[in-house]
């Protein structure tokens, strides 16, 4: 996943403005207690940061691709 891919996921899942305010203020453990932004800006893979994200909120695992994406085999 790139970058822009994960702020298009983003969007979709949680809405623009959600979506952010998530991205800059969730602190997640599966991060070394970093938000998605820290996490991003330290060097973590978007994918990761995106399915860390997905877990911390609940998203169902079928969509942790991204919506309307096919789930990888």
């Amino acid at each position: 996943m790139r970058l822009s891919e994960f702020r298009i996921a983003v969007a979709e899942e949680f809405g623009d403005a959600y979506g952010r305010a998530l991205v800059r203020e969730l602190v997640m453990g599966e991060l070394g207690e970093r938000t998605a932004e820290q996490a991003l800006a330290d060097g973590y893979r978007p994918g990761e940061v995106w399915v860390a994200l997905c877990k911390a909120t609940g998203v169902p695992r079928e969509r942790w691709h991204g919506r309307g994406r096919p789930v990888a085999k």
